[in-house]
């Protein structure tokens, strides 16, 4: 009896953790933040043949949540890189000032609000970028905007800009949507 009752108050402390399976804690150190995040970032893509013949323009899609002392701010991250593996970050910005993602067909603009982790209040990313020449890039979002998301069947991601580029889901993206899902049950708002 003493052993399960260990085992039941382990299992409980384990859970309220505040790590679970798909989303983490991160306690900035220097800026004194919390961030809450998801573990799998969401992968869009889009053919770009036209250059060379496995050329790719890749987008990986995460939430943030910001915490400063109660004050709760909600982000996407963005890497931006492509199999070209261009050195010029500045390049990889262009068309990204702006961004529309169409969740079912509704389409939800937003402004990038940076290009650095400063810019939610870090003093370090939160995610590896997924390639050292990705530039990365922060979007403040909604709690309803990233349940639009989460709730849609199809996804799609458009920049902005002279020459506007679609990017698709890469595959069915099961962890990152599970990780989404959980992301916003564990939402402040």
């Amino acid at each position: 009896m003493t052993r399960t009752v260990a085992f039941f108050a382990t299992l409980l402390l384990c859970a309220c953790a505040g790590n679970s399976g798909n989303t983490a804690d991160k306690l900035d150190s220097v800026t004194g933040v919390t961030i809450r995040y998801s573990k799998v970032p969401m992968v869009f893509y889009r053919d770009d043949s036209g250059k060379a013949a496995h050329a790719r323009n890749f987008i990986h899609l995460a939430p943030l949540e910001i915490n400063r002392m109660g004050e709760f701010r909600y982000f996407l991250w963005l890497g931006i890189w492509n199999t070209l593996q261009d050195a010029d970050a500045g390049k990889a910005r262009n068309g990204f000032e702006s961004i529309v993602i169409f969740a079912d067909g509704e389409p939800l603009a937003l402004d990038v609000s940076g290009w650095t982790a400063e810019t939610i209040g870090a003093s370090e990313p939160v995610y590896i970028k997924p390639v050292s020449s990705a530039a990365d890039a922060y979007y403040e979002i909604t709690v309803d905007q990233l349940r639009v998301i989460a709730e849609a069947q199809d996804i799609r991601l458009q920049s902005t800009g002279a020459k506007p580029q679609s990017f698709e889901l890469w595959d069915q993206q099961r962890a990152a949507r599970n990780g989404l899902v959980e992301f916003l049950s564990n939402s402040v708002y």
